[in-house]
This record gives C-alpha cells, structure tokens and sequence, in this order.
C-alpha cells in the first residue's frame, strides 16, 4: 500500500479566530514571568471544599474482663512520511494573575512522604514532596461542593437503575469488639467459629439475638446483649476428609465485648441534608447485615458472592471455569439508603481452592440474560424460542417480549413477568434489625442533552454536522494529504526492528535535512500477529528517533475498507499536529467558564500492574488542551511511580541543581508552560478531569494532588493561582440505567438502551455532592454504562447545567472514531497515554532485580525524571527515557 504524507498546511483545522499561532511549537515562546528562589513559598489552598462445623457444646461461658483488641518471522513494511516545518512565535505580553488566598492550609510535604535517594546531579530541596507514601487521614474541616441545584436543560424521561429503596431499621444497632484465640486470618474459619457460637448460646448467652459478624473484630445486633464482656469457649471439628482417620478438634476462646451504639440518627440527618459527614460506622453495619446472609451461602470475593449455580456456569479450558454472581452494596442517596445490586461473573481455577480467583470481568446487565430468545428442548436439537415455549407448554402468552429473562440456576429460563421474589424479605438477619428493602428497581428522572453541533475543514462539501444517536461519519468531510510518501516502503525483519526504524530515519534525512523539513510520520504495517513489534516500534520511534507513528496490520490494509481507512486518517491527523473537528460553540466562543477567558482541561489517570506483576511500578499520565479555545489538542506527559501508588507523585517537583539551583519541574508545570507556547495565555482557569480514583480515595487525592497544581502555578509566577475544579471520572462503578419504556422511541435507542446524552442527577446521586451519571454513548453491546463524575473542588462555580452540557459536549471531540465516548476525552487520553509508557519500561537485570522502570520529569516537557522515588519495600522507581519534544507536543498516544 503506498502510503501518503499528510501535509501540514491541510490539517484539518478550525478557524483561528484570535489569529494566534498554532504550531507545533519549534519557535520561541513567551513564558511567564519566574520569581526569586526566595520568592518561591509554598502555597496556601483555597476554596470551598475538599473530604467448620461444630463439636458437642463447651463448658457454660464465664464473666470476663475487658480485653484488647514469541517473535514473527514475516517481513515489516515501514513507510516514511514528512512535512515542512513550522514555526510558530506565541505573543508575550502576560495577562494579570489570579491573586487569591488560601483559607486552608494544605498537607506539609513532610507529612506526605519519606525522603527518596535521587541522582548525584539532582539533588531535592525538599524530597518529602516527590513521594506520597504516608498520606495524612482525611480532614473533618474539608467539605466537598454542595450540588449547586439540579440540571434543567433536555429532554426529560424516566429511567430505571439497579438501586433499591432501603428502610432505616427502628432499632438500635450495637457494636461489639470480638477476639479470637488463637488468632486466625482466614474469615472462613472466623466465621465458622462465630456461627458454632451463635448454635449454641443464642437463646441463652445472646439473649435470643442474631448478630451479624464481618469475620474479623466486629460483631453487630439489634438492640443489647446480655452482657458488657464474655468469654466463651468454641470446638470445631475438620470438615471430614474421606480418609476413615479420626477428625481434628480445634478449640479457640473468644471474647466478646461491648464497643459502642451505632448512631443512626446521624444517619437519617445526613441523608436529609443536615449533617455533612456520612456516619461511616452506621452504613458499616448495615452493609455487614445485609452481606451476612449471601457470606454463608455464596463465595465471598471483595464486595461480590459468587456460586457455580447462579446461572450459567461454562467451562473456559485449561482448568478454568466462569461463575456468574453478584455486586452489592449499601449507599446513601437523595432518595435515602439504596441498595445497589449488579451481576458479575468471573473466572475460577477448576478443581482449586477459592481463593484466589483467576480473573473478574463484569457483565453488562443485573441479573437479566439477554441472549435467552430461544434454546433447545430436547436432545434431538429442537430449539424453540422462550415466548413459544411458554405458550405451547404452559398456555401463557408473554405479553412483554422485549425484556430479557432471568437466568434461574443452570439454564433455566424465566420471563420477568412472571417472576415475583425479594430474596431480602426471607433474609432471616434483615429482619432481626428491621430492614426493609425494596423489590422494585427505582424509577428515575432522567434528561437527555443535546448533542452538539461539530464543525469540519472549511474545504469539505459539509463543513459541519450535528450527530445523531451518538454518532456521525466522515462522508462529504475533507481531510488533504499529500499523494506520495518521502521514501517508498522498505520490508524489514521484525526481529530488527531497531536498525531499520534508525537506518531509515537517518535516509529521510539525508533527504528533508538540506531542505529544513522535519520528519513528521512513519507508517509501520505489521504482521497480523506481530507479538513485541508493535511496542518495540513505538518505543524506537517515541524515545529515541522523535517521530510519531502509525500502526496497521496487514490483513486490514489488503481490505481496502473506506471505514478503517477513515479511522486510520483521523489518527493521523491528530499525531502531525491536525485537528479533525471542533465544536461549533467553542469556535463561536459561547461555552460557559471555558472561552470567555483562557482555559486549560486536564485528564490524568493512574494504571497499575497486573495482579501478581509485585515489582512493576504504576504509571501516571497527564494530559492537558493546547488550543484553547478549541479544547482539542492535547499534549501528554507520563511518569512511573511506586507499586499500585494511586496518588500522581510527579505532578510538582523541586530538585537542586549544581549550577541552576533550586529548580521546579513536574507534569502540571510543564503543560501549563506549553498552553502558553502554544496560545499565548496564561490560564485563568483550569479543569481537572481525575479518572481511576475510588470514594475512599477522594480525600488523599484531592490534598495531594490540588496542592500540587496550587504549587506548580505558584512556581511560575508570584502569586499565579487560577481558579481550579477538580472532578472524579469513574467508570468502575456498579450503578446501570435501563430505559423505563422499551416501546418509546424517544428515549431508547434501536438496541434497547438508553440514549446518549442520558444524565441523572437526582435519586440515586449523592444527597448533598455535586455528582452525577452520564450515559454520553451509544450503546454497542449489552446495557450501556453510565460514567460518574463527581466534583471534589470548584472555585469557578460551574452550574450543574453549565458542567454536564461541557462533559457531555466534549465527549463528542475524541479524536480516534466519529462517535461520542463514554467519559471525557481528557482523561481517555490519559489513560491511553499511561498504557503507552509501558512499552518504554526498560527490563529488569539480575543485579538490579528490585529496580523497575519508570519515567517523571525532567525540564521543560520531557516526560521522565532522573529523580528516584521509593517504591514499599525499598525498591527505587527508576525513571524512563524521556520523550522527544517533537512527540509530546502532539497526541502521539491516539
């Protein structure tokens, strides 16, 4: 395939309307004005918020004390692509700073981590600020954002979510410390210990009660025990193995102790709004009552209970076997407890212990098969559909046949209206402590945003378009590239994949250099089953040669598919420096608290290894808008970090250099350094998207994290604070929202899901926060998952209105496909980016095997660090090549 080169006049650009410069960068910048060594203090915050089986019954019990408690051979076609270069000259003239105060302070940086040895060169002012490793506990005196009222514009509808209206139980609920001895970690044998307990002194000792136990050192029940202290004396037997020999006895004291009265009155205040801290003991309990009965039926795994008979259990081969199970979890909402089921399945080694389980992958729908249309009814193969069968066999006409059915144990399958059961209602420790759950999925108000209108290349037949259903396509839509590459293609070993990516970039060149035209693209076609090679050709190019790539496999270029061609050229585009679309309302300046002044979005996302990859470190990626006001172009940093480490630790750095002195660096600094190369402005205001954190990292992470962004403006000029809003991406949650009417056409796409655009605010959203769902995608496969976004910081004041239309508009601007995406653009590009890195680790030696690889910062847009930080265990991160500045500087990850 003869490949063509893009030409950098014909990107497909939006106008420019501030006529700014909208290089690549290569010229000289204005930069911001740098203070003193001595005026380089550190930053107060500011804003308005941040947060067995048993043996014959033992001796009677006593009174007691308190205690304590492989590589292809086929050849690699490499195709090499160039432009003219351009030279953009930024203005200089600096906008006046954002002067605000901090009216609370941040965490010390001695308090967040331990000092991390680091290169002779590079020596830290302060090392405590590279490496969060000791996080202060969360702050009673930091409030996250109240919502600032709920969303009004769209079309309204109703929804469906997987959340259950829970009742508060009416009785008090009392907390008991327990001990074990001897001391034991498996919650099976606790548990086991506890049940043999509760057979034999329940309708003595316990006065009658049930408790519910979480198998560790709590034990919870309706109202008080008989007593404050007690000590009892527990046998177990072995479970019997077969053998004929005589089964073990175990004997273990256990102490239980009264500790405190769960408070749920706290509990009522905070769901209606007048207490601002959820009482975490109170919801403990009720998740652990209501986990007790599915603990002793199903295999525990995390928050989820899984068994072989929960439907469908297939064979997978080499020993492994998928199990269908479920998610719950007790949540407090706007409309009161909820109590929020999903279905999961996962995959279990045959024939072994659980656990530890081999895999975890979640289905799209709770507790619904929408594959069960039809099966076989005899052995002779006669497949008959669940409507027929219903009515041949039993004489009932389903009259809803566009829901799905329920899978009932193997493959027993039941239509949903004929289904009426609340397993909850038979929950025997539900009903001791009074609580009540719903058997009807919540109906929800929902809204559905318009979609926003895009605008194209001013040379196409149509120059703009407004999506529908989520998608769109590149017909009549022009994007020029030049006809004929500068060098022809060349067939290479994978095996040398190095010498021919370096020997051909050297023979471009010999070619470009006398003319002053830089290297701008190479197109690699790759064996279809290309192992290494892809990551390998990434690495070369992205470290060391400076050039950006594009990848293709052989068997789609011989299709010749107008569709895969389209993507590829929208990922082209974009890697040179190009634009494939804007939105309208960007150009035309109408987005609220984006382009009236200038604006900067970040996406940052951490990914960590593999379970049981224990020495490689997380990688952290940053990216951040380089045109504003289009907010389309995205320049990317990346940096490795200690093992499964969430919070980003090369966000703001500061290292002693011999000859400069104290130096600043880090990711925030160096992209808010290239928005202003690239725009002439300084930002007034940033947004930062934060993907991958859960709730009960919300607090370390915002501390940490907008301090570190409060100290890289500071860093750059004196008192440079710009207004921030930091929001939480999650897309790991376990809330789904079906449509409430599959018959109205107006809210349910053709596959059955909800439309794009879909948001929800109300019900089952946080009872005072400022949160929300978004379903911003056409639903492929199965039922669509909604992103959950929730704002942790706002000191611009974003309407509930202004944030979501901006969420939802910018989820139609990714770059790789002519659809809406399912969360922000910003941090989806974090996150490819941060897969990326992983190509660029360097392997472990034998005489460095607790050494992994892992990039930072350092200087201006480097993308790595010769400065170290210190993994648990002692192991230094040590940092990855950096990046050329010809690659970072575009989106080089698409």
């Amino acid at each position: 395939m003869a490949s063509r080169r893009p030409t950098h006049r014909h990107h497909t650009e939006a106008p420019d309307p501030g006529g700014r410069g909208r290089g690549r960068g290569r010229g000289r910048a204005a930069r911001y004005a740098q203070p003193q060594p001595q005026q380089q203090q550190q930053q107060q915050q500011q804003g308005r918020g941040c947060r067995a089986r048993g043996a014959s019954p033992p001796p009677p019990p006593q009174q007691q004390q308190q205690q304590p408690r492989s590589t292809p051979t086929r050849a690699t076609t490499v195709t090499v692509a160039s432009s003219s270069s351009t030279t953009a000259t930024a203005s200089s003239s600096p906008l006046a700073p954002e002067l605000r105060q901090a009216i609370m302070e941040a965490p010390r940086p001695s308090e967040l981590a331990q000092p991390s040895p680091t290169p002779p060169q590079e020596q830290p002012v302060d090392a405590a600020t590279t490496t969060p490793h000791h996080i202060p506990s969360s702050s009673k005196s930091i409030r996250f954002p109240l919502r600032p009222g709920k969303g009004t514009i769209g079309t309204r509808c109703m929804v469906k979510a997987n959340h259950f209206f829970a009742h508060l139980p009416n009785k008090d609920l009392h907390h008991y410390d327990v001990s074990i001895t001897p001391e034991v970690t498996s919650r099976i044998v606790n548990r086991a210990v506890i049940k043999e307990l509760v057979n034999l002194y329940k309708a003595s000792y316990l006065g009658g009660r049930l408790p519910a136990y979480d198998g560790r050192k709590s034990l919870y029940t309706a109202g008080p025990l008989p007593f404050t202290s007690q000590e009892f004396q527990i046998t177990l037997l072995d479970d019997d193995d077969g053998s004929g020999s005589e089964r073990r006895q175990r004997t273990f004291r256990v102490v239980i102790k009264f500790a405190a009265r769960a408070d749920l009155h706290r509990l009522e205040l905070f769901l209606a709004g007048r207490h601002a801290e959820a009482p975490q003991e109170a919801l403990q309990v009720l998740d652990i009552v209501l986990r007790e009965l599915p603990s002793a039926r199903y295999a525990p795994f995390g928050r989820s209970f899984f068994s072989p008979y929960l439907g469908r259990r297939q064979p997978l081969g080499e020993g492994l076997e998928s199990w269908r199970g479920f998610y719950q979890s007790i949540r407090p909402t706007q409309m009161g407890l909820s109590l929020n089921i999903d279905q999961e399945s996962l995959e279990r080694s045959k024939g072994g212990s659980y656990p530890p389980w081999q895999h975890e992958a979640e289905v799209p729908d709770i507790w619904f098969d929408n594959s069960a249309n039809s099966f076989p009814v005899d052995e002779g193969g006669t497949v008959k559909s669940v409507v027929q069968y219903f009515q041949e066999t039993y004489g009932f006409a389903i009259q809803h046949t566009y829901l799905p059915c329920l899978t009932v144990q193997r493959l027993n399958y039941l239509p949903m209206e004929m289904v009426k059961h609340n397993a909850y209602q038979d929950d025997p420790y539900a009903k001791e402590f009074g609580i009540k759950i719903s058997d009807r999925l919540a109906s929800v108000e929902a809204r559905i945003l318009p979609a926003p209108r895009l605008k194209y290349n001013e040379t196409g037949r149509e120059k703009d378009c407004l999506p529908r259903v989520g998608q769109w396509n590149m017909m009549n839509k022009k994007m020029d590239f030049a006809p004929e590459p500068i060098l022809p293609p060349l067939n290479a070993r994978p095996d040398q994949v190095e010498r021919a990516l370096k020997a051909r970039y050297h023979d471009a060149m010999n070619v470009l250099g006398p003319q002053r035209r830089e290297l701008d693209l190479l197109i690699g076609i790759l064996p279809d089953n290309n192992g290494s090679l892809y990551g390998d050709l990434k690495r070369v190019c992205e470290i060391d040669l400076g050039i950006v790539s594009q990848c293709c496999c052989t068997k789609q270029v011989f299709k010749m598919n107008k569709q895969i061609l389209a993507n590829l050229a929208l990922k082209i585009n974009v890697k040179v420096g190009g634009r494939n679309t804007v939105l309208v309302d960007a150009v035309s300046r109408r987005i609220p608290l984006v382009t009236d002044r200038p604006t900067i979005i970040f996406g940052a996302d951490v990914t960590h290894p593999h379970p049981g990859e224990d020495s490689s470190p997380s990688i952290a990626a940053v990216v951040a808008s380089q045109d504003w006001p289009e907010v389309t172009k995205y320049a990317g940093l990346v940096s490795a970090q200690a093992h499964r480490q969430e919070l980003i630790e090369d966000l703001y750095k500061i290292w002693q250099d011999p000859q400069r002195g104290t130096v600043s660096g880090g990711m925030i600094r160096e992209l808010l350094i290239s928005f202003k190369r690239s725009t002439g402005e300084k930002p007034q205001r940033i947004i930062f998207y934060r993907d991958g954190v859960s709730e009960g990292q919300f607090y370390q992470v915002l501390l940490y994290e907008l301090n570190a962004i409060r100290k890289a403006c500071a860093s750059l000029e004196a008192n440079y604070q710009p207004k921030v809003t930091f929001i939480v991406v999650q897309k790991r949650h376990h809330t789904r929202l079906f449509a409430h009417n599959h018959n109205d056409q107006n809210s349910v796409d053709r596959s059955g899901n909800i439309l794009p655009g879909t948001v929800v605010d109300s019900k089952i959203c946080h009872p005072t926060e400022f949160d929300f769902y978004l379903c911003s995608h056409a639903g492929i496969k199965g039922t669509s998952r909604p992103a959950h976004y929730h704002v942790l910081w706002d000191e611009n004041n974003f309407t509930a209105d202004a944030l979501q239309i901006l969420t939802n508009n910018l989820c139609y601007t990714y770059a790789r496909c002519t659809r809406s995406v399912s969360i922000v653009p910003p941090a989806y590009y974090a996150h490819l980016a941060a897969f990326r890195a992983r190509f660029y680790m360097e392997p472990d030696t034998s005489d460095s095997s607790s050494v992994v690889s892992g990039p930072g910062v350092r200087g201006p847009l480097s993308g790595s660090s010769t400065s170290r930080t210190r993994a648990p265990g002692g192991a230094a991160v040590k940092p990855l090549p950096a990046l050329k500045d010809s690659v970072k500087r575009v989106m080089f990850y698409c």
